[in-house]
């Protein structure tokens, strides 16, 4: 047998009732207390996954920046095939959970795909990706307030306090531990988001660009809005722009840990599709309407934009609270990553709802957070920490890794077509071969929908492609940045907006 663990999962497992009050009374004391474990923290449903996903890391306010790097005709059609490629990729993480999951085997985190597909290495690659990524997300959030923290105060506040005020607060927000208990936090960062996009358009149309902030930020110097149908921009700009859109999508690196605690996995796919829809269309709207008005001159964040204190201040007010909720989710999925598997499974610690589990976890939570905080002043240009990230790790999350997850588990099962299987009453019938034996192969690569498993090869090294290109264009992006003599530096007091 290729891989032993799959002849423990006959088929799709994820029904079995670990909302039960009543334990199956075989289980031993150890699995009856894994299973009250699972009902504790599978509380989840999919409207509150649909106010989770759409949680998003920095909203659309990244959009209108991505756009105005690559120009309208690009930036239009790669949001759109983008959340397209997104959705197909989140419908494969969805199946493999549903697939897979089960109470002996319980799918908790990402990397739990990894290893039931592809073993022990590509579980612990994944969770060092993860874990990084969620790291870099939560500072980047810090980094965002923090600016906007430094736009109120006018500059009169040093930058990198701006930043530690939101990691201490980052502490206490992040003692909550399940996503149940952030819903209804989830729900109201929607509606504030939604706020902030239609109160910054009525700005960003009767307000010139931020034009110092532009200078600071992107070495753009102040002259007549310009847009374009094609960016002109160095091709690195363009690739660290296009790192900026696959953020409107980078949920998916944490959709195994939503499904995880959901009372009905099997219901995620609604939750998923409807958030997908609404971040297409906020995206997209708010990207191309403020890039007409502002051009060259468009913010990171673009509420940050408008020349007017007052209008700017209305803007950041708005998103710090957001950007601290979305921090609080990230922050949460991250910590609880390293919790399972590093205290429950590599040193069996307590178990994360046990008393002793609290104790631990907020411990953990703060020193969490002052790693985010340290990860935000080192790079403290949005723009380029997050095409950054987005290369490394979003892209691979999103678009790299569920085609090839799902490539795997398809050569898998069609390999085992044809092995031993219990006959009650006849003994056994079928045959094994060993992995290294072409005949298992040749069922796997080519048995069943070929066509399916070459299609998913495709985006998977499209995807990958992708990824290396962008970490090009965020290292040359990053280096730009410090090279301009108006860009805020690591740990210093002067701001980048």
């Amino acid at each position: 047998m290729w891989f032993p663990q799959f002849s423990q999962h006959k088929g799709p497992s994820v029904n079995v009732d670990v909302h039960n009050t009543s334990p199956d009374q075989s289980l031993n004391e150890d699995e009856v207390e894994r299973v009250n474990a699972l009902r504790a923290l599978r509380s989840a449903s999919w409207a509150s996954i649909f106010y989770l996903i759409t949680t998003d890391i920095l909203g659309p306010f990244n959009a209108p920046f991505a756009i105005s790097q690559v120009g309208w005709v690009p930036g239009i059609i790669l949001y759109f095939f983008m959340g397209i490629a997104a959705m197909y990729t989140g419908l494969l993480l969805w199946r493999l959970f549903i697939h897979l999951d089960s109470l002996k085997y319980p799918v908790k985190t990402y990397s739990d795909l990894m290893d039931r597909i592809f073993g022990r290495t590509a579980h612990h690659a994944c969770n060092v990706l993860q874990s990084l990524q969620l790291i870099i997300v939560v500072a980047t959030i810090c980094l965002s307030n923090g600016q906007a923290v430094s736009q109120i105060s006018q500059g009169r506040l040093c930058f990198s306090i701006c930043i530690v005020i939101w990691a201490f607060l980052g502490m206490f927000i992040g003692q909550i531990r399940t996503l149940k208990a952030y819903g209804w936090l989830a729900n109201c960062a929607v509606w504030i988001n939604l706020s902030i996009i239609f109160i910054s358009m009525g700005f960003v149309a009767h307000s010139p660009p931020n034009f110092d902030a532009a200078a600071k930020s992107l070495g753009v110097e102040k002259g007549p809005i310009k847009t374009e149908k094609f960016g002109s921009l160095p091709l690195f700009s363009r690739v660290n722009g296009i790192m900026n859109m696959v953020y409107a999508y980078g949920g998916g690196m944490i959709f195994p840990e939503m499904m995880a605690e959901m009372k009905r996995p099997m219901d995620f796919w609604k939750g998923m599709a409807v958030a997908q829809a609404l971040i297409f269309g906020a995206y997209v709207t708010y990207g191309a309407f403020v890039y007409s008005f502002q051009g060259q001159f468009t913010l990171p964040l673009a509420y940050q934009g408008v020349s007017k204190f007052a209008w700017q201040t209305v803007g950041n007010a708005l998103a710090l609270v957001t950007g601290i909720i979305a921090a609080g989710l990230y922050g949460n999925i991250g910590i609880k990553v390293v919790y399972i598997k590093i205290v429950e499974e590599w040193l069996g610690g307590p178990r994360l709802m046990s008393r002793k589990g609290r104790y631990l976890w907020s411990f953990m939570v703060i020193m969490y957070w002052a790693l985010a905080f340290i990860v935000g002043s080192a790079i403290p240009q949005v723009q380029t920490i997050t095409g950054l990230i987005g290369a490394i790790a979003v892209m691979q999350f999103t678009y790299t890794f569920p085609p090839l997850l799902r490539l795997g588990y398809d050569v898998i099962t069609d390999a085992m077509s044809e092995d031993k299987m219990y006959v009650p009453g006849g003994g056994t019938n079928g045959r094994v071969d060993g992995w290294h034996q072409w005949s298992r192969w040749r069922r796997g690569l080519f048995g069943g929908r070929w066509y399916y498993k070459l299609f998913n090869l495709f985006i998977f090294l499209g995807g990958l492609a992708m990824g290396g290109l962008g970490m090009w264009g965020a290292g040359e992006s990053i280096k730009a940045a410090f090279e301009n003599s108006k860009a805020a530096t690591s740990f210093g007091c002067r701001a980048p907006v």
